[in-house]
């Protein structure tokens, strides 16, 4: 049955290829190339089978243990394919589930988690940012461009909360600086001189998705932004971003469960 089983081996390994391949697109490709080559190969293994048993010795017949677990092979690898081809399509359906759920978000004023804020000296719109602490601190902070460069440095006094925090543009040697995405890093310690941890957020208007991304990215303030760094909507859809993070938790969950099926 040495035949038979290479037969049975070779038609195992494009479900392994399908269930790797990361494009839901290449992956549907090869899983229908993966049905069609275990049909081609499960009729050569009918024909194998069919031969050998014609011209078997009478006296050592075939053991039928042996074509039986060969049926049973066939039998778990074309499962198999089917199992990968259900979870492609569930995944197709969860990403335009996503992006449907992404696309509301557009035009509401967000808070996100994050030290990057967008500077605009044509609307007079500084960088601004929450900066969050439980203990008042003081705090050095730094304040650098998409470049690198650091455009400003500055001491500030932080109360335990939530304040805000802008910057106008103006360098420390008096320069303004142009327009961009300027980040800021903040070192803080507390009134025995211990490290106090600030966090950081920006609010911005989401102004576009980027749907090639899985899951969607959000476009706030000229940036790309993960969903998940959302924390609240002032206005807008709140119910989409909900319905986003369901969405995600969801498939994750499907996804959870399809694996142990594999």
């Amino acid at each position: 049955m040495s035949t038979v089983s290479n037969v049975a081996s070779q038609a195992a390994s494009p479900a392994a290829a399908g269930s790797t391949t990361s494009s839901t697109t290449a992956a549907g490709a090869a899983g229908s190339a993966a049905s069609q080559q275990i049909a081609g190969n499960f009729d050569t293994f009918l024909q194998l089978l069919t031969t050998q048993l014609q011209n078997q010795d009478p006296l050592s017949p075939m053991d039928s243990n042996s074509f039986t677990q060969e049926l049973v092979e066939f039998s778990s690898v074309e499962q198999q394919i089917d199992m990968n081809t259900n979870m492609q399509t569930l995944i197709s359906m969860q990403q335009t589930t996503e992006a449907t759920s992404a696309m509301q978000l557009v035009g509401s004023n967000v808070t996100i988690s994050g030290n990057s804020s967008a500077l605009s000296n044509a609307t007079n719109t500084p960088a601004s940012w929450s900066l969050t602490t439980t203990t008042p601190a003081t705090a050095n902070v730094t304040i650098t461009s998409a470049a690198g460069t650091t455009a400003y440095t500055g001491t500030v006094a932080l109360n335990a909360g939530t304040q805000a925090y802008s910057w106008s543009g103006q360098g420390n040697n008096g320069q303004t600086w142009p327009d961009g995405t300027y980040t800021i890093s903040i070192n803080a310690t507390g009134a025995n001189g211990q490290p106090v941890t600030v966090t950081t957020q920006t609010q911005g208007t989401v102004t576009g998705v980027n749907l090639s991304s899985t899951p969607p990215t959000l476009t706030v303030n000229g940036q790309s932004v993960q969903i998940s760094q959302i924390t609240s909507i002032t206005n807008g859809s709140q119910s989409g971003l909900s319905s986003l993070n369901s969405t995600i938790n969801t498939l994750n969950t499907n996804l959870s469960n399809l694996s142990k099926l594999l």
